[in-house]
């Protein structure tokens, strides 16, 4: 029994995807201390960017003739896809990045489907919360609707792929305040900011719930 927390963000302590992920992840533990938490952070620690290509490679190459490389790169994928098994719950803040998603997201999303037979349902049936954050705004009437190429993506991968149990946070004008081109949202993206807290918290609790269940 455990918690599973992925993070695919570049920006440190400046996370806004992070500090969602903290909220629903505080709000868990505070319920229940006594699941324990796997995290792998591909912001921080990135995958090799050769691993996938490595595995794919190697798993059509019979296991005495492997080269270190591809042996190293599918025991990367079976160590991902294992985590994603083994979880009960999992958490997973990936924001998005240039209209999609993050190149460290996509590098652990191809090496987990490298590290099992094609169809194996990773997340089958766990509870999951995704955390996306934006740092414009794209929905309806936005100059940008229809550029978010990561939410989409994500909810297929994750549920119709891996079929996740799937709860979503989403944040967006997490650049207000850092672009001034920006400032005249500020009021906006501070009731998107509570919204999106109010929502994590509350992903949280619904977390702790369902796994003591």
């Amino acid at each position: 029994m455990s918690l599973l927390r992925v993070d695919a963000s570049i920006q440190g302590d400046r996370s806004a995807s992070g500090a969602l992920a903290d909220l629903v992840l505080d709000t868990f533990t505070a319920a229940r201390p006594e699941v324990p938490v796997v995290r792998r952070h591909l912001g921080q620690d990135p995958l090799p960017a050769d691993a996938w290509a490595a595995a794919i490679s190697g798993s059509f190459t019979p296991v005495g003739d492997r080269t270190a490389a591809q042996r190293e790169a599918l025991a990367t994928a079976e160590r991902i896809a294992t985590e994603l098994q083994q979880a009960t719950s999992a958490v997973l803040a990936l924001p998005l990045y240039n209209y999609g998603i993050s190149q460290h997201a996509k590098s652990w999303i191809d090496l987990a489907l490298a590290g099992v037979p094609q169809g194996t349902r990773l997340l089958d049936g766990t509870p999951t919360v995704l955390i996306t954050t934006r740092g414009g705004a794209y929905g309806p009437g936005t100059p940008r609707e229809g550029w978010d190429h990561n939410s989409d993506y994500l909810r297929r991968i994750l549920v119709d792929v891996w079929g996740a149990d799937l709860t979503v946070v989403e944040r967006e004008f997490t650049l207000v305040g850092v672009n001034p081109a920006l400032d005249e949202f500020a009021e906006i993206a501070a009731m998107m900011r509570k919204t999106a807290e109010d929502a994590a918290v509350e992903a949280g609790a619904t977390l702790a719930n369902r796994h003591a269940a």
